[in-house]
Formats: C-alpha cells, sequence, structure tokens
C-alpha cells in the first residue's frame, strides 16, 4: 500500500514523502490518525504541485541549517545541574536542559530533535548529542554537565 505522509514520521520517512506500507498499517493506524493519505493519482498531483511550491523554501531553510550546523560544531555549551561531593547528579540531564542551554547560547533547537548518545546522564563531565536541524542535516554538539 502506497500512502503520501503529511508529517515526519521516525523510521520510516518525512513529510510528502511517499512511502510503502503494510496495508494494515496504513489502514488501521497511519491514515485515520490524520499522519498520512492514501496515494491516489490526484493525491499524487496534490502533491507534486506543493512539493514544485516548496521547493525554494526548503533551499533556503537547508542554507540556514547548514550554516547553524557549521557554527554548533565549534560551540561547547554547559549545562548546570545539582551534585552531589561526588561527582554524581541528583537526577539526570536530559533533552529539555539542552534545549534550553542552546536556546542561551542563541540556537533555537526543539528538544525532540535531540538525541543524546548515552541514555541517562547521571555524572559530571562532558559528553555530545546529536541535533537534527533538517531532513538530513545534522551536528555533533558537545555540552559539559557542571555542578551549580
Amino acid at each position: 500500500m502506497e500512502i503520501i505522509l503529511k508529517q515526519d514520521v521516525k523510521g520510516l520517512g518525512y513529510k510528502d514523502d511517499v512511502v510503502k506500507v503494510k496495508a494494515g498499517y496504513g489502514r488501521n493506524f497511519l491514515i485515520p490518525q490524520g499522519v498520512a493519505l492514501l496515494a491516489t493519482d490526484s493525491n499524487k498531483k496534490i502533491q507534486a504541485e506543493n512539493t514544485k511550491q516548496r521547493s525554494f523554501k526548503e533551499d533556503k531553510f537547508r542554507k540556514e541549517a547548514t550554516a547553524n550546523a557549521e557554527k554548533l560544531a565549534g560551540v561547547t555549551i554547559k549545562v548546570g545541574a545539582k551534585a552531589g561531593e561526588s561527582g554524581k547528579i541528583f537526577g539526570s540531564v536530559s533533552n529539555i536542559q539542552i534545549a534550553e542551554a542552546l536556546k542561551n547560547a542563541g540556537f533555537d533547537v526543539e528538544r525532540k530533535n535531540i538525541e543524546l548518545n548515552e541514555e541517562h546522564i547521571k555524572a559530571l563531565g562532558t559528553y555530545t548529542a546529536k541535533v537534527r536541524l533538517f531532513k538530513e542535516i545534522s551536528a555533533s554538539v558537545n555540552f559539559e554537565v557542571v555542578s551549580e
């Protein structure tokens, strides 16, 4: 079954992609949730026209994302956390704190676009995170967890 995605779906594709999925997944989940449309001839023509009009805007976003990726590569941000004397953090550092620190540094990144290399960060130190800026453009950001 071919469908047209109306929004990004992790592991499946990006908005306006035409993808093949199993019939049950498309009919029972994606289409009722409003995430996808059935890829009929008329829907494909509408999607092609929308894609053509949107290509100019995407080029602009791609250039901005590439420039931001170059800027982010050289930046090390500091994330403050309450820690004990042994250097162990009370709680853990998540992508929410990293998004706030990036916003304070002048980069507006949504928290859902930040992937941590480690599942739980519970100690002071230097770590890296992957920040997705555009479809295939991402940057690695170094961040240091420091005691407040």
